[in-house]
């Protein structure tokens, strides 16, 4: 995903006090990146209400409602680790990959995010490291990876 990860939109030691915090944070990686207005944020937690974002393995992908596209400037992720976890539903979240995308784009972004997270090096290293190139490195799509 290159250029979808600004660095200012990663956060390798967060803490939440529940879902919705952990949401608004991962949205608001994404407002000082630039990438959304402030609104996107309420639309995020807005689709979680209606249905949950974890997809597994410890692992959330908030991202918003399509009310929100208008809000979206340009198509983005955020990465927010939460060493302790957090909470979601019958779940614990340990990361928090918000994305916002224009039109279609989404699907995308949750496709390659997939592709990522099912390489259990790749989904370890992203757990592990405190090198906010390294994260930017590894969640780049599979044959376009920047040398280490």
């Amino acid at each position: 995903m290159p250029d979808l990860l600004d660095r200012r939109a990663v956060r390798l030691d967060a803490a939440a006090t529940g879902r919705d915090d952990a949401i608004r944070q991962c949205g608001e990686a994404l407002v000082v990146a630039g990438a959304v207005e402030p609104s996107y944020v309420d639309t995020m937690l807005e689709r979680e209400r209606s249905v949950s974002t974890y997809v597994g393995e410890g692992v959330a992908i908030p991202h918003g409602t399509l009310n929100g596209k208008d809000a979206v400037r340009h198509d983005a992720v955020s990465f927010v680790r939460f060493p302790d976890g957090v909470a979601w539903g019958e779940e614990r979240v340990v990361l928090c990959i918000g994305i916002a995308a224009r039109g279609d784009g989404h699907v995308r972004l949750l496709s390659e995010l997939a592709q990522i997270l099912l390489d259990p090096d790749r989904a370890r290293a992203l757990r592990e490291t405190n090198d906010i190139d390294e994260v930017v490195r590894l969640l780049q799509p599979a044959g376009e990876e920047e040398p280490a």
